[in-house]
């Protein structure tokens, strides 16, 4: 799991502390019951459902807490609907995991937990009968009743701000639709049946706005690759329920609830955060990465945010949750917005109503945000993106007195620095595919390339770099321009 592999000879080795808990979390979830081969797996899949519940009696570890019982409860019931009957042992077990959890719902954590629960409920009540039952289907119910509208906001983002969280939450919703459709729909009222439908409609159309062209999520806040099903799975998945998704047309796709905007032109895509960080009362998710970028340019990352390979509260979480791993602006070697220990946030940025420009063959978007205000020289951070089919021109204003600024950009490591100058703060790029790139800033005196780490997966650190360029006054214009023709 997380691309690291251990061996579990023995069962005190399914719980061992040293190991990262979301490790341990997923060593639980019995995700591979479900996977695309899981057939040619069968015997052994059945086997490894013996020994959890020999190994992990009722109320012990880590396998016991609600988050992994809840997609625990959800595998093992798809695995029985897929033809695996349940043998009488795994029966029982699920029922007293089901009653364990049900007496343990994570209202203290909310958010994506809080929803996980519910739809583990919802599942464990359509598959078992009799008053139990209907009770673990009634209380499912009324929590997503409650937490849908408040986790998936009117544009349909989910509320804390990642793809990668928005991607799991939109797969636990057609799930829900699936085994609603399969059950009597004096089970699940149609109203409600009616309103998933319309909320998963919503937040397929999001999440293909938050996708580059390669079909990968944009990996602002904490998202990484290859934990949530991709944007065509999903979609997919819709399709077989036949939720239908506005088409994604727009040059200009302004996703105002949630904060983000992604802008088209030419071969260019860009995906800009001028979000707040998540809920106020739950940004465990977010990153200090205020008024950051991504870009594509000819189906190819260019720009990249550095990701996240890691939970936990390192030194190395801190850092990748910091504003320094960002393409944003770093003032006086301070966070934007205070992130500390693994899933804390203190004082944060809160950024300004973007305001929107299109004219013709242009697109310009320009926000600010306070988080540096608490700084000494009560500095506001000023961005403008403006792009046309021919370059992207960022414009960063810092107002108010500070010891230092510097803007980072972090390049995808597929992309080769051809030329630099560091005097004229000029350099050529080189895509994967051969096109070139020509980066020029104005308003500092030199341009640095420092060694840097990517993380598009968990447990994953590429080497790339960054270019980092330091204020010399309050301005800086960084301009990007492509050129189509290999060299």
């Amino acid at each position: 799991f997380l691309n690291q592999s251990r061996r579990i000879p023995i069962a005190s080795d399914l719980d061992r502390p040293e190991w990262d808990k979301l490790w341990r979390y997923n060593l639980h979830y019995f995700d591979d019951l479900n996977a695309r081969d899981a057939t040619v797996r069968t015997q052994w899949h059945r086997a490894l459902i013996k020994r959890w519940i020999i190994e992990n009696p009722p109320g012990q570890g880590t396998g016991w807490e609600p988050y992994p019982i809840s997609i625990r409860t959800v595998n093992w019931i798809k695995w029985a609907f897929s033809g695996n009957a349940l043998e009488p042992t795994g029966l029982d077990s699920l029922a007293v995991q089901v009653r364990w959890l049900n007496q343990r719902l994570e209202y203290h954590l909310l958010g994506n937990h809080l929803f996980a629960n519910a739809k583990a409920l919802i599942f464990a009540g359509l598959f078992f009968e009799g008053a139990e039952a209907d009770h673990w289907l009634e209380t499912g119910l009324g929590i997503l009743g409650g937490e849908l509208h408040e986790q998936v906001l009117p544009d349909g983002g989910q509320f804390e701000r990642s793809a990668m969280y928005h991607a799991l939450a939109l797969e636990d919703l057609l799930d829900l639709i699936n085994i609603a459709e399969a059950y009597s729909s004096e089970l699940i009222p149609s109203k409600q049946l009616l309103d998933w439908r319309d909320t998963a409609s919503r937040m397929s159309y999001w999440l293909e706005a938050m996708c580059h062209p390669d079909g990968d999520i944009a990996l602002f806040n904490d998202a990484a690759f290859s934990v949530a099903p991709t944007l065509s799975e999903l979609m997919d998945y819709a399709s077989r329920l036949s939720i239908t998704t506005a088409p994604l047309t727009d040059s200009l796709v302004f996703l105002r609830d949630s904060g983000y905007v992604r802008i088209g032109a030419g071969p260019a895509v860009t995906f800009l955060d001028v979000a707040p960080i998540g809920p106020d009362y739950l940004p465990g998710h977010a990153h200090a990465d205020t008024l950051t970028f991504e870009l594509s340019l000819f189906g190819q990352r260019v720009f990249v945010d550095s990701g996240t390979d890691r939970y936990g509260n390192g030194v190395e979480r801190l850092r990748q949750r910091g504003t320094v791993a960002h393409n944003t602006i770093l003032v006086n070697g301070q966070d934007s917005s205070e992130v500390w220990d693994g899933f804390r946030v203190a004082r944060r940025a809160y950024p300004s109503q973007p305001v929107v420009e299109q004219t013709n063959g242009q697109i310009a978007i320009t926000a600010s945000h306070d988080g540096y205000k608490r700084l000494p020289g009560r500095n506001i951070h000023q961005r403008r993106w403006i792009l046309t089919a021919d370059d992207l021109c960022i414009q960063d204003y810092v107002s108010g007195s500070f010891e230092q600024a510097q803007a980072r950009l972090y390049l995808h490591p597929a992309v080769q620095i051809e030329e630099y100058d560091a005097s004229y703060c000029k350099l050529t790029l080189r895509l994967q595919q051969g096109q070139l790139i020509r980066v020029e800033m104005v308003g500092t005196d030199s341009v640095e390339i420092e060694s840097a780490t990517w993380h598009p997966e968990f447990g994953m650190a590429v080497p790339t770099v960054c270019i980092v360029a330091v204020l010399k006054a309050c301005e800086l214009t960084t301009r990007i321009v492509w050129q189509g023709t290999p060299h």
